[in-house]
């Protein structure tokens, strides 16, 4: 791309077209997002305190917080669009796949937030930079999830219930937004054959995957409270891409 915006790091590139998936830590990933106008972290963060419970989950758990909103993203910038179900195929979700559900919306705020909108405009390079050139579409159709998974001592909190999967899109990318009194949650990728690839930990705040989803799966291991006593989760930020 030749449209300003800054180059994305050479080893992301490499990694994402060799194994389909990168891994960018916390130390690399703040910078990137600060050259697309990263700032206020703290108050975006925050919103996650503010999700609804996740009333669809096929398994019967109440561990499961989210919100959802959804963009129409391109070269000419972002447009947020009405607020709409969420829809996974069962050839996708096995657990909660094919019906619509409907999630909080992503505060009006937090969708012109513009932590958001950095991670969005940085996504873009990243599937526009990636993507076959002939086959770019116009405007993306882009899903932004804002998720809290809860653990209790007697109920781990499952991150991916649907297990090893993929999302049924062209692009994914997973922002670590905070750990709290929580163990384990560790990210595992598989190839199409379904052999692991690739194994890390989202640990830190923006520590972050990207991953190629018509070349792997990926899934989390459950999550554990330290101290039982204390509120236990994991909080994330899931942004997908796909050709509308």
């Amino acid at each position: 791309m030749t449209d300003g915006t800054p180059m994305l790091p050479g080893r992301l590139e490499a990694s994402l077209r060799r194994d389909g998936f990168a891994f960018v830590p916390r130390g690399e990933m703040l910078p990137l997002l600060e050259q697309y106008g990263l700032r206020d972290w703290a108050s975006f963060a925050g919103s996650w305190n503010r999700l609804g419970l996740d009333r669809y989950m096929a398994d019967g758990g109440r561990y499961r917080r989210r919100r959802h909103a959804t963009f129409a993203i391109s070269a000419r910038g972002i447009q947020r669009k009405k607020h709409q179900p969420h829809y996974q195929s069962r050839d996708y979700n096995e657990l909660n796949g094919g019906i619509e559900r409907w999630f909080r919306a992503v505060e009006p705020e937090m969708g012109e937030h513009p932590a958001l909108r950095a991670i969005l405009r940085l996504m873009h390079r990243i599937v526009t930079d990636m993507s076959d050139p002939a086959h770019v579409p116009d405007v993306w159709h882009t899903e932004v999830h804002q998720f809290r998974i809860e653990a209790l001592d007697s109920t781990p909190g499952q991150p991916t219930p649907e297990g090893l999967h993929r999302d049924g899109v062209d692009w994914v990318m997973v922002v670590m937004v905070r750990r709290e009194n929580v163990m384990s949650g560790e990210t595992t990728i598989h190839d199409l054959q379904r052999t692991m690839v690739g194994g890390f930990m989202l640990d830190q705040p923006l520590d972050t995957a990207v991953v190629n989803d018509n070349r792997v799966y990926h899934g989390v291991t459950a999550v554990r409270p330290l101290d039982p006593t204390r509120p236990a989760y994991r909080d994330v930020l899931v942004v997908t891409f796909r050709h509308q």
